[in-house]
């Protein structure tokens, strides 16, 4: 009986309701773009590192730069969200990710990059992201009536996958015409709508009733939750591990293009949005899922497929078989994460 009580305002709103708001919609459009961008300097990182060596390992570490600060800072950002202005704190998380984008950029345009400089500043721009995060999602109640809530939440789902499938694919063709200082330069420059969009946005605040909770009490009270629920606990699991299937696609994703394929920067750009493409077609069919299997048959189906894709990737070597496994692999991936995220509230 719940359930479709809660999809209700989805299913008579309909899911481009929210972009009426203005606010909501100049903040979504802008986080596109710097979406955009942040997979446009994902791409120029990553070929940059194999064109400075040849190591797997450290191919691979540009993409565990990127993504590990979500696993170190998503916790202490969520707190600090709670905390203090998510405007502000969405300002300053923009800047150090701008900051750290800039400096990439300059060093990038002098010749300077080295792999280590590479991998600090890619984390340093992932941690900016990773700390607006909770701030950024935490406020869009804020941004639009409570009947558009959950369109406005699966909209800012498909505004990363929509990146996901165009972002990589131009990114490749930027660092095949200009080089990845070029991709460096064009991520910089795509956080600044973002900036100006939460700059322009007039957030009214109500004043708290409490005092404000200490950081690491809110932390451990976060913490200590997730222990003494088993089930909450069991699908994070399952999301971490699922998490690293679809995160090591990605990771090596340059290695498949140069010694799979045998292909430059622009076919590894395609090749990751083969992937984002695969992501969209999997939120747009989440409902459609549900409703033909359950919770558990549906994360399994997707394991196993996953599995299977993900064999094809690594045995093809003809790039419209890759490409292909990569749209089912990116498709069963979505799914699954959306799933433990339902399974989650």
């Amino acid at each position: 009986m719940n359930a479709p009580q809660k999809r209700e305002p989805f299913a008579a709103e309909g899911i481009a309701a929210p972009l009426r708001h203005m606010v909501f919609r100049r903040i979504w459009l802008a986080s596109l773009l710097s979406n955009l961008g942040l997979l446009i300097q994902a791409v120029g990182a990553a070929w940059a590192m194999t064109q400075m060596t040849s190591s797997a390992d450290k191919v691979a570490l540009v993409q565990t730069a990127l993504m590990l600060p979500v696993m170190f800072i998503s916790m202490p950002a969520g707190a600090i969200a709670d905390m203090y202005d998510r405007r502000i704190v969405a300002l300053v998380s923009l800047l150090v990710a701008l900051g750290g984008a800039v400096t990439l950029t300059v060093l990038a345009w002098l010749g300077l990059v080295t792999p280590e400089r590479l991998l600090a500043l890619c984390f340093v721009i992932g941690s900016g992201m990773a700390l607006m995060g909770p701030a950024w999602q935490s406020s869009v109640s804020e941004q639009v009536p409570p009947e558009t809530l959950p369109a406005a939440v699966a909209l800012n789902g498909i505004s990363y996958n929509i990146a996901r499938s165009f972002g990589p694919a131009i990114g490749g063709v930027v660092v095949a015409a200009a080089g990845a200082v070029a991709a460096f330069a064009a991520n910089a420059l795509l956080y600044l709508p973002l900036l100006a969009a939460l700059f322009l946005w007039r957030r009214v605040v109500e004043p708290s009733r409490l005092p404000r909770e200490p950081l690491n009490r809110a932390i451990v009270s976060g913490v200590r939750y997730i222990i003494h629920s088993p089930s909450i606990r069991i699908v994070l699991i399952r999301t971490l591990v699922t998490g690293i299937i679809g995160g090591s696609i990605s990771a090596l994703m340059p290695l498949v293009a140069r010694d799979l394929l045998h292909g430059g920067a622009q076919t590894y750009g395609i090749m990751l949005g083969a992937f984002g493409m695969g992501a969209v077609v999997g939120a747009l069919n989440i409902g459609e899922i549900r409703k033909r299997l359950s919770g558990e048959a549906a994360i399994r189906s997707c394991a196993l497929t996953l599995g299977a894709a993900t064999a094809a990737v690594g045995l093809s070597g003809e790039p419209v078989l890759t490409a292909a496994a990569l749209v089912v692999a990116g498709a069963v991936w979505m799914l699954a994460v959306a799933l433990f995220n339902i399974g989650v509230q």
